[in-house]
């Protein structure tokens, strides 16, 4: 198991990256304690999507019908705008 320091680890986190890709285990030491481990992923869920079961196909999902509004959306917004000042 390879041991770096903060400073070593900022400075080339791309090749310490690339050695954990490979299997290697790095130990992070904080002046000469260790911090933390760092570890490659070694099972990688594989993504399944589902359809939920009974959905319809996007094209076949009924449109609602529009309300009927009986208020001005302008004066509304004028109206709250006016009283947070």
């Amino acid at each position: 198991m390879k041991q770096v320091r903060i400073a070593e680890l900022k400075a080339g986190l791309s090749g310490f990256l690339r050695s954990v890709q490979h299997g290697e285990s790095i130990t992070v030491l904080d002046r000469n304690t260790a911090v933390a481990r760092i570890i490659p992923v070694t099972d990688r869920p594989a993504l399944r999507i589902r359809k939920p079961r009974g959905s319809l196909p996007l094209n076949q999902i009924p449109i609602p019908a529009r309300m009927p509004i009986q208020t001005d959306v302008v004066a509304l917004l004028l109206e709250e705008r006016q009283n947070h000042r």
